[in-house]
């Protein structure tokens, strides 16, 4: 997992889609999920810290 398409086909493992048709809107609720899946057992620390990196990798491009 790379990048922010790789994260989304990810989470749809999962059956989750997120779009708000809002960037913003869509990464905060991309890293809740995130945290679900770690707090779960689904993602390990690794996918875990890759998939924070790639959010805030976005967050900051935004700005």
């Amino acid at each position: 997992m790379n990048t922010y398409y790789d994260l989304l086909q990810q989470i749809k493992q999962y059956g989750t889609f997120i779009y708000t048709g809002n960037r913003e809107y869509d990464l905060a609720l991309l890293m809740e999920e995130v945290r679900s899946l770690k707090s779960n057992g689904l993602f390990s620390a690794k996918e875990y810290s890759q998939a924070m990196a790639i959010i805030l990798k976005e967050k900051n491009q935004l700005n």
